[in-house]
């Protein structure tokens, strides 16, 4: 069902009022998780926009909706430049705005009043972040336009109470008022002025009158050099010879706001293409008056692009309360990468970075893929980075997934990007200079994970102090032992921790075992942070002799738990907190509470699927870590 435009707004007790959401008209044709979404000229919308048509498949009821696709900003309002962007989950927050219910559960409701087709919606439609309601307000027509206005938004809807559902038509039962005056128009032409440094200059633009196209006007603001780039991609299979418009323009023509404007070559475009412009008013001539680019609308048909007329508002008739729009609240990181395109190519920290063979199955028996790895990591990114931040990574990479053998890749000498940040360290061992890369920000840990870094191996200590680690680390590695056993010399170490008065902090290590971390603050040297956890250790092991071990010989440990301590040496690396691990079920060495720590728990609790929404829930509880740290003379004098 379509809506008549009219030039002012009203008020009615028969008629309610809704925003007009500047986004793209979508029908949502739902079989429980059978879905098809479709546009106003039947094209899919499924496939692009995907984290819509997944969650209508999660509300798996029987109907057909109606609704706009809009990306909203954190206050709200729809933003339609970024929808036309949208590619992926990081490039808005997208959401359904649903209005109206045509069909359900087999019967059929275009018949009902609308407020009565509202009321089954409202009923119908399950709690959604992603497919919302879109609300109704009994107000003042004028007071709601004025309001909607204020807020910026494109305009409202008013729509009389007890109207029918006409599909196809363009009724004045749906009224559409603009804040400000809009109208899609179909690209003619393109101009380029002589001596112009950019792609183009302006677009020609008209509207169909009948089988003809009516040229009206030249629009030359709103683009910037990465949309003109976009726009000349899409100009360049539809350049004609002969102009589209019924008359030829003449775009060097003098006006009387420039009488002397630059020449300009004409390119002739098959009009195919539809975008919506603002203007201020339409001249006498035809001629939109301070047109200015709004976007590309890829949803409407270039043959059904007309000049919409505002009829008078006089003779139609007026119009609960509460607020117009509501804020998103603070966003929630989701996907940087698409499920469809196996290559891409996102801008990271102001740096572009390609994304390559991101079906690549990475986990076979769950079918997890290196885009999921990435994608992981993106979300990840805010709470795993201040654990690889200044501090050289030993880069573990599995390319082919966990099923084939990895390799340390730790020299980036002329292979590391031109942005990327390295550390020259001297070997003493085989007198070698390596290039170290450091983790440096968000796009350092994504190129990382495209090399196929399944895992992230920092140094224990930063690039400001080599030789000194941030923490201490007991690694508590079983070999034929239980898990209860491993919980419980992790209980048993903060035990001893506790009676020395030092604060330690537990994680999985996504494998097998438990890692604990004591503070240092770069403040000890790697030789005084190892015979202090060779202390600890020693006092774990009289403990629990009997399934423990210091021993460092495998040979020697004869199948028992081995404390290990030597974690603690320069340049040994362990998996970082929130890094997941080449190992099946895709698990993440995840931080924990200690009250966690105890029977029942699971290494396997904590995977790529599930980590981000805990993360979400219980913030960074691993932060403690890269404090002040331990007061280590101290601790050893009160332990003598």
């Amino acid at each position: 069902m379509l809506a008549t435009l009219i030039d002012n707004p009203f008020d009615d007790d028969g008629w309610i009022y809704e925003l007009k959401w500047d986004g793209y008209r979508a029908v949502a044709f739902m079989n429980g998780d059978q879905v098809e979404l479709k546009s106003r000229n039947n094209k899919s919308f499924s496939e692009k926009f995907y984290p819509v048509y997944n969650e209508l498949q999660k509300l798996n009821i029987k109907a057909v909706l109606d609704g706009e696709l809009v990306v909203l900003g954190h206050s709200g309002t729809a933003d339609f430049g970024s929808l036309q962007n949208w590619r992926s989950e990081a490039d808005g927050d997208l959401v359904y705005y649903v209005f109206d219910i045509l069909w359900y559960e087999g019967k059929n409701l275009k018949e009902l009043p609308l407020l009565d087709r509202k009321i089954i919606l409202k009923d119908v439609l399950p709690k959604s972040n992603v497919i919302l309601l879109s609300e109704y307000f009994k107000i003042s027509g004028i007071t709601f336009l004025e309001e909607a206005r204020k807020l910026g938004l494109e305009g409202i809807m008013a729509k009389r109470i007890d109207s029918i559902y006409h599909a196809g038509n363009r009724s004045r039962d749906w009224l559409k008022i603009k804040a400000s005056k809009r109208q899609e128009v179909v690209i003619g032409g393109y101009t380029l002025n002589d001596d112009s440094k950019k792609l183009f200059s302006s677009i020609l633009v008209g509207v169909y009158e009948g089988k003809k196209l009516v040229y009206t006007g030249k629009v030359g603001t709103g683009f910037n050099s990465k949309l003109q780039k976009e726009m000349m991609a899409m100009f360049s299979p539809l350049i004609t010879r002969n102009t589209p418009f019924d008359r030829e323009p003449d775009v060097n023509k003098p006006s009387r706001f420039r009488p002397d404007p630059p020449h300009a070559t004409v390119t002739w475009l098959r009009p195919e293409l539809v975008c919506e412009v603002s203007f201020t008013e339409i001249t006498a001539d035809g001629v939109m008056r301070h047109p200015s680019f709004n976007g590309m609308r890829e949803d409407k048909s270039a043959d059904k692009v007309v000049l919409e007329h505002e009829s008078s508002s006089e003779k139609l008739l007026h119009g609960p309360s509460g607020n117009l729009i509501k804020p998103r609240g603070k966003p929630v990181r989701k996907t940087l990468l698409n499920p469809k395109d196996k290559s891409q190519v996102r801008k990271v920290s102001k740096h572009e970075l390609k994304f390559t063979n991101l079906d690549k199955i990475f986990w076979p028996e769950e079918g997890i893929t290196k885009r999921d790895l990435i994608n992981y990591y993106y979300q990840a990114a805010p709470f795993i980075l201040p654990y690889l931040k200044d501090r050289p990574q030993s880069m573990n990479r599995f390319p082919n997934g966990i099923t084939e053998e990895g390799f340390y890749f730790k020299d980036v000498t002329n292979t590391a990007p031109d942005w990327a940040e390295t550390f020259l360290y001297h070997s003493e061992t085989d007198e070698r200079d390596r290039h170290y890369l450091v983790g440096k920000d968000e796009a350092t840990l994504l190129y990382m994970a495209n090399l196929g870094c399944i895992e992230m191996n920092p140094w224990n200590s930063t690039i400001k102090k080599p030789d000194n680690p941030t923490f201490c680390i007991i690694d508590l590695d079983p070999d034929k032992n239980s898990f209860e056993q491993v919980i419980e010399a992790a209980k048993v170490t903060k035990e001893i921790l506790d009676g020395m008065g030092v604060p330690c902090y537990c994680k999985t290590s996504g494998s097998t075992g438990l890692h604990i971390y004591i503070p240092l603050g770069n403040k000890y040297t790697y030789e005084q942070s190892k015979e202090f956890a060779r202390i600890i250790v020693t006092l774990v092991n009289r403990e629990l002799p009997d399934y423990t071990s210091i021993e460092r010989a495998i040979k020697d440990r004869k199948g028992k738990m081995y404390l290990d301590f030597l974690q603690n040496r320069p340049h040994a690396t362990i998996a970082a907190a929130y890094s997941v691990r080449p190992k099946p079920g895709a698990t993440v060495s995840m931080p924990l509470h200690w009250d966690e720590v105890k029977k029942g728990l699971k290494i396997s609790d904590f995977h790529i699927f599930n980590a981000i929404e805990r993360m979400n829930s219980e913030g960074d509880i691993f932060k403690p870590v890269l404090g002040k740290g331990i007061d280590l003379r101290k601790v050893i004098e009160n332990f003598q």
